[in-house]
């Protein structure tokens, strides 16, 4: 049934791919094993890919294109195009503004925010959600998950700046272990020299102000210097344009920021959060 169902779903892009992969092989003279072997890839698994009965990867894409692409780059470019199609829907507008960002400014209050997620996090998370993926989605999601921190390491680099709600560290998912692990990754992180860090003490609200109350947020400034901000709550998404509300919700990060602990003792708090283990 899931196979039928990923044929059905399979977007332009991957049935592109799949196409120009079969075309390619054959005339190769390959065999579905044969162009598997040279990949490191079963025959059932290039197979499934040809028939879309399972989505081709990001993974494949790029053995796809040292074995068929014969420095064309033609699975290269498809790559960013089938990554979107697997997206939920609500996340395909913001995604690529993401990726292109100059600065991102961002606030996550109950998890850690997807950029900076582990993978043993992501998964834990996603396949841990309501309703519950299918197995091989969660995957599917968490691959993208990953592939989106292209952009800790693109020329010219991106400003990233977060508020974490010290919430977020204190709330275990999938494990102690895993857990330990998303907390040395986030203090490994802090040490990149476009990654700013800050963490939202619980007791913010102690001194007669607190500006984290109505949820997360990503303020997005472009290349060419407009910004946007994009909310995702309860499975519904909004990208905001109008100036005045940007503007708003931009004071409104500022503010979060302003409360929060600076980077030097906001990263002594994940390293203490760390070492007992949560």
């Amino acid at each position: 049934m899931a196979r039928a169902e990923n044929k059905e779903s399979a977007g332009p892009a991957a049935r592109t791919a799949a196409n120009v992969a079969k075309r390619l092989r054959r005339r190769k003279g390959l065999t579905q094993e044969q162009l598997g072997r040279v990949m490191g890839y079963t025959g059932a698994a290039v197979s499934a890919m040809e028939t879309l009965s399972q989505p081709v990867s990001d993974e494949m894409l790029v053995k796809l294109d040292e074995a068929l692409g014969d420095g064309s780059g033609i699975f290269e470019e498809l790559r960013e195009t089938v990554r979107l199609e697997r997206l939920p829907r609500k996340f395909r507008d913001y995604l690529p503004i993401e990726q292109k960002a100059l600065s991102l400014y961002l606030y996550a209050n109950h998890v850690v925010h997807g950029l900076f997620q582990t993978e043993r996090y992501a998964r834990a998370l996603i396949a841990g959600g309501y309703p519950t993926p299918a197995p091989e989605r969660v995957e599917e999601l968490v691959e993208m998950r990953m592939a989106r921190k292209d952009l800790f390491d693109r020329q010219p680099l991106c400003l990233v700046e977060l508020v974490l709600d010290e919430s977020a560290l204190r709330r275990p998912l999938g494990s102690r272990e895993i857990m330990r692990e998303q907390l040395e990754h986030l203090a490994a992180c802090s040490g990149r020299q476009n990654v700013n860090l800050y963490v939202l003490p619980l007791d913010a609200g102690l001194y007669g102000e607190y500006a984290g109350a109505r949820g997360e947020l990503n303020l997005v400034e472009t290349p060419e210097n407009d910004r946007f901000v994009y909310l995702d709550v309860q499975d519904e998404s909004m990208l905001i344009t109008v100036p005045s509300k940007v503007s708003t919700l931009a004071h409104r990060h500022a503010k979060i920021r302003a409360q929060a602990l600076d980077p030097r003792k906001s990263l002594g708090l994940i390293r203490q959060l760390a070492g007992e283990g949560t």
